[in-house]
Order: structure tokens, then sequence, then C-alpha cells
């Protein structure tokens, strides 16, 4: 079965301070954000790679940048955050798992050949770095057994930070859809995740990228250290 890939585009991105979509930022390369993301998919995944982006801010500069693509309308893109992006991206999709990245990530492209295994088991994932913990980013813990067991910003004593790369299994994505549609409009989307480990027991696995590069740009300082990796 092919591997449906999401990327969550629909925000405004306002804290770069750019008029254009911020996926389409241009890098250091002259590659944009969003198109290092098709590149890297295409080499874990080849050509044929089922690529859905979901789309809100001007929405047409996204369209025309990646024909190639399929496109789901968050119409409600200033009014809400990427639990409600995502949830429109799995409503949409065909049976079977979904991997999806947030579309403001510049990453190494061996993160997605590490994903492999766990995708090829459909097992739920999120990939993780543990060399800093961010009072601004996604922070996690674990139970005893390894699998997830907090996951948003708020997290004290967290291991690591989410990087916004992960995979809802199969025998997950409804779950994960029905916690999505319950969470605030201006929830992220770990916090369906959070929800849905908590109160049906979801098992997601951490992938732990450490060694591997992947910078979500929020801030000017973010893009500079995206740049350097490149």
């Amino acid at each position: 079965m092919t591997t449906q890939i999401v990327i969550l585009a629909a925000g405004m991105g306002s804290r770069l301070g750019r008029s254009l979509p911020k996926p389409l930022t241009e890098l250091s390369d002259g590659r944009t954000i969003m198109g290092q993301q098709f590149d890297n998919i295409r080499h874990t995944f080849g050509s044929a790679a089922q690529v859905t982006v979901v789309v809100g801010y001007k929405l047409e500069h996204i369209i025309e940048a990646f024909p190639e693509a399929s496109f789901v309308y968050n119409e409600k893109y200033d009014q809400t955050n990427t639990s409600k992006s995502l949830l429109r991206a799995l409503q949409a999709s065909s049976a079977g798992g979904v991997l999806w990245m947030n579309g403001d990530v510049v990453f190494d492209p061996a993160v997605l050949d590490r994903t492999l295994p766990l995708i090829a088991r459909d097992h739920s994932f999120v990939t993780v770095n543990t060399s800093s913990v961010s009072d601004e980013e996604v922070k996690y813990t674990t139970s005893a057994e390894g699998y997830l067991q907090e996951l948003s910003k708020t997290v004290r004593g967290g291991l690591g930070e989410a990087v916004g790369i992960n995979y809802i299994s199969s025998r997950d994505k409804a779950m994960l859809i029905r916690h999505l549609s319950r969470v605030g409009a201006q929830d992220y989307f770990e916090r369906g995740i959070e929800t849905a480990i908590q109160s049906e027991r979801m098992l997601v696995e951490p992938i732990d990228i450490t060694d591997l590069y992947a910078v979500e740009v929020d801030f000017a300082e973010d893009l500079e250290r995206a740049n350097l990796q490149l």
C-alpha cells in the first residue's frame, strides 16, 4: 500500500514576518522549506509517494508551486490551529496509516529513512529530539513501557522535544480523528494525541532522531540555524 503523507501548511506563519506562506520560505540552497520536504519524501518513498497538503493562507501560491500534490482546504486557517488541519486531512485520507509533518520543518533526509520500520509495522509514532528541551517546544514524557505518556508545551520534566514528523496507524486513525474533533480550535494536534493516550491508551512510540537535524522554523534565528545544516 502506498504511504499516505500529509504536510500541514495552512497557517499564516506571522512570527517569521514573510509575505508568502512560511513553507515557501527560501533556504540557502535555493529550495523552499516545502521543496526540501518533497525532496526528502521522494528520497525515502520514491516518486510515487502520495502527498496531500493542507492549505489555507494564500493557498494559491502553494498549489502553484506543488501541482503534483493533492490539497485539502482548511477554510478556518486564521481561527484554528494544527489540530483542525490534521483532522481535515485524516478525514479525507484513504484506508491505512498516515505520515504527517508540519510544513515548516527543515530536516535530514535520513529522518524518514529511520521511520520506515515502524511504518512497515503500521505502528503510531512521534519523532523526538532529546538534545534540548525549550519552553517554546512541544515536550514529552514516556511510560514505564517506553510509550508516550504526556505530549504538550506545558510538560514538566520533559525528556525531549517533538520534532513535528509523526505517523498514525490504520488501527489508531479513527481514534485520533475522534480526539482531534473534541479538542479546542486553537489546540495543536499533539493535544489530540495526548488525550487519546490518556483516555484510550493509544500506544505511540517515540523515535529518537537526536543525531539527525530537524529544525522547526518559527523565527529568523531558526531559519539561520536550518540553513547551517544544509
